[in-house]
């Protein structure tokens, strides 16, 4: 099981913009989709996707707040 991360851990300042590495992290949570670090620069499937080999820690922090966020809020797309 992974740490939960919290923003306030970290003395980090982050954009929540969409295609951010927090939206992505999110919106994989939301979805259900595994946990994998990416972003869209210029928004989401919008211009070239960053890989986490390409991130740098901070962002990949950043995705990882993101996602856990959302699995704290326990707010996830109902597929039923």
């Amino acid at each position: 099981m992974r740490y939960i991360m919290k923003e306030k851990d970290y003395d980090i300042n982050f954009s929540m913009k969409h295609g951010s590495p927090y939206d992505r992290g999110g919106a994989d949570s939301y979805y259900q989709r595994p946990f994998d670090p990416h972003y869209w620069p210029e928004g989401t499937n919008k211009g070239l996707r960053v890989e986490k080999s390409e991130m740098t820690e901070k962002e990949i922090i950043a995705y990882t707040i993101g996602f856990d966020d959302n699995e704290d809020s326990k707010n996830f797309k109902d597929y039923s």
